[in-house]
């Protein structure tokens, strides 16, 4: 289903697979030209630091507001035959992760031929996060997906939450440029940590903080066992509701 879904993503398009590093490049391009020709963000190297907080947020936002719509888009297969309803959002997740692996690919070309450089020993740690923010993105996908079944207004609203969370998390920003009396709130958003760490991995080339890979990882857990009880508790009735 993985494959099926990576392979039909764009099989109509012209540019077909290309979209996978186009779309990035695209908001890439706006956002540079907004905040460091128009809004002044005064960060060192900006594309850079938007870049890599831009990718890992594209593959968030995918799982939660297109994740929400995963088993109502499988209506049909659900209706013929039995089997686990988990595989949908594993199966979106998934594929949008893969996405966003290859789209670390131009990162790294960018860090390179850039001069800005790479630290291999903080790279390692790279892995780590991308397992963590995959576990949260599959737990917030397991939760609004079934949700979605019986709300159905539900995907056009995390469609607008997005929006808001996307500007609430630090990939346009630094942590230090947020009021000191705001920071704690900033605390309590998961996404914030996981971004930091992308940034302290490729952007200032250090080793990260176990501080913020541990609150990453709490929150990828929590997320992750909630999604799981409730996507188990809803999909006994989703063939009544759909």
């Amino acid at each position: 289903m993985i494959r099926r879904d990576l392979r039909g993503r764009y099989k109509a398009s012209v540019l077909g697979f290309l979209w996978t590093f186009l779309n990035p490049l695209f908001q890439l391009f706006i956002y540079t030209m907004v905040f460091s020709i128009i809004m002044r963000a005064n960060i060192e190297d900006f594309y850079i630091y938007l870049f890599i907080g831009l990718v890992p947020w594209n593959f968030f936002s995918a799982s939660l507001a297109g994740g929400s719509s995963c088993v109502i888009a499988q209506e049909n297969l659900i209706k013929k035959i039995y089997f686990p309803r988990l595989v949908l959002p594993i199966t979106y997740v998934t594929s949008a992760f893969v996405n966003m692996l290859l789209t670390f690919i131009i990162i790294f070309i960018v860090l390179i031929f850039s001069g800005h450089g790479i630290n291999l020993l903080a790279l390692c740690f790279l892995p780590v996060v991308f397992l963590i923010e995959y576990v949260l993105a599959l737990g917030m996908c397991m939760l609004t997906s079934a949700l979605t079944v019986y709300f159905r207004d539900l995907e056009y609203i995390l469609n607008i939450f997005a929006m808001a969370w996307m500007y609430l998390s630090p990939i346009m920003y630094t942590t230090e440029m947020v009021p000191e009396n705001l920071r704690p709130i900033f605390k309590w958003n998961p996404l914030s940590a996981i971004i930091e760490t992308y940034h302290e991995i490729l952007y200032y080339k250090k080793i990260p903080q176990l501080s913020t890979l541990g609150s990453a990882t709490i929150w990828g857990l929590i997320f992750l066992i909630v999604g799981i009880l409730a996507f188990e508790k809803l999909q006994k009735n989703f063939v009544e509701e759909l």
